[in-house]
């Protein structure tokens, strides 16, 4: 079975059974399950490829249903791990794009650059960004669609049309989202009582995550203020150099430092600076979540991303992933201070009822063209929220509710299925989805 498909929906307890026909591949590489999900892995068929952008060996040909098995030429778990934890950047080029020197030197002489000259270098920096085929921009879901496939397969292989499993969200919500604010220097800091202001106007819930030393001063008043008035706390970082994740032994000298942080600002949540990440060292944070993985890292200074736009776990901690481009993208690096990317990608994270993330800086919207921009975007959180079903919440209570759903069971009584009074939906396959991955 695979344990992170029951983990996904959240379904009843069918003895759905995957196997692996034949010998895996000694070296993982690219290839593809139907039209639209590339996966990274090994396989017991056909050839793998180093790069996403060549053409990728079609494995649904392999794809069996053999007396309520489901025969694949991989391993799921392996390919969602792979996926999710962005294993297939560290064997990929394309994705090297922190480079050694040039990315050292620009964190040493970055606090004496005008912004204009910043901009200029990370556009140079990012140049080729819109030529990376995978992740898939602007939001990738090739996590999900593995998964829907993966469900289909299993239904299709015990005969059932559909199963009951508990919804992604609470009270039955159309999809999430929440909204993040990284305090980076004392201008920011300055600006976050008025920041708070903005979003109160709109009804719209944020946290605020801290860099704890060497940035700004850090007082105690300042803390409570954020909490008092309903917004929430988060370590971010712990001086914001870029070199937290540089080294295995420099990771674990500042990560104590950094959960020691966590208890003195009783803050839940942690994000890295600039999105800088190794996730197979997060075990590490003392947090109960991290916000520090991209969806789709294209325009970030450490590109690969999670592919999906749900919540999922690394270990025992919560990862919710950035879903949406942050404002220092869209505003310095793009040049755009419309809302037309952030509608898009809202539009395709709706439609799959997934998290939309936002990261705004106080500090990038010091100019009154960001904060007519934002103002938009707060006016359409309110929207969607009051006509499309969205929960717009803090993330400590989304973690909360992923764990809590984590935990729930689907119980049957009679005719009857039960949990917990929250939302049941069934999962049912779409016909035209069956046929794509080659089952009809």
């Amino acid at each position: 079975m695979v344990q992170s498909l029951s983990r996904y929906f959240r379904y009843s307890n069918p003895l759905f059974d995957f196997t692996v026909d034949g010998e895996l591949s000694a070296d993982p590489g690219f290839f593809r399950l139907g039209p639209d999900v590339i996966c990274y892995g090994r396989s017991s068929k056909g050839l793998l490829s180093d790069n996403p952008d060549q053409q990728l060996y079609d494995v649904s040909d392999h794809v069996r249903l053999d007396n309520g098995r489901v025969v694949l030429s991989f391993d799921p778990e392996e390919i969602i791990g792979n996926l999710r934890s962005e294993r297939y950047a560290a064997h990929c080029a394309q994705y090297a794009s922190s480079r050694g020197l040039i990315r050292d030197a620009y964190y040493l002489v970055r606090p004496l650059l005008p912004l204009a000259v910043r901009k200029y270098l990370q556009r140079i920096y990012l140049r080729g960004w819109e030529n990376i085929p995978f992740p898939k921009w602007p939001v990738d879901r090739t996590v999900d669609r593995l998964f829907q496939e993966l469900a289909i397969l299993a239904l299709k292989s015990t005969g059932l049309e559909s199963i009951p499993f508990i919804w992604f969200w609470p009270d039955g919500a159309n999809a999430c989202a929440i909204m993040t604010h990284d305090v980076e220097g004392a201008p920011g800091k300055r600006f976050c009582s008025q920041l708070m202001d903005l979003d109160g106007s709109f009804g719209i819930p944020a946290s605020f995550q801290i860099v704890p030393e060497k940035r700004y001063s850090v007082e105690p008043e300042f803390l409570e203020e954020i909490r008092r008035r309903g917004f929430e706390v988060n370590v971010q970082d712990l001086n914001h150099d870029g070199n937290l994740f540089r080294d295995k032994a420099e990771f674990e000298r500042r990560v104590k430092k950094i959960n020691n942080y966590s208890r003195e600002y009783q803050a839940a949540g942690f994000r890295s600076a600039i999105l800088y990440r190794n996730q197979e060292w997060f075990d590490l944070l003392g947090f109960e979540y991290d916000m520090s993985v991209p969806n789709v890292a294209h325009l970030d200074a450490q590109r690969g991303g999670c592919c999906t736009m749900m919540p999922y776990f690394i270990g025992e901690l919560v990862e919710l992933p950035v879903t949406t481009t942050q404002d220092h993208s869209l505003f310095n690096v793009l040049g755009d201070y419309s809302m037309t990317l952030w509608n898009q990608q809202a539009e395709l994270i709706l439609k799959q009822h997934g998290l939309m993330h936002f990261m705004v800086h106080p500090d990038y919207i010091l100019g009154e063209r960001a904060q007519s921009t934002y103002r938009s975007l707060l006016r359409s959180l309110a929207r969607w929220r009051r006509e499309q079903g969205v929960w717009v919440a803090l993330p400590r209570d989304v973690n909360r509710w992923w764990r809590q759903r984590d935990r729930m069971v689907l119980t049957q009584k009679g005719e009857n299925w039960s949990v917990e009074a929250l939302s049941l939906v069934i999962y049912r396959p779409r016909p035209d989805r069956v046929e794509k991955a080659g089952l009809a």
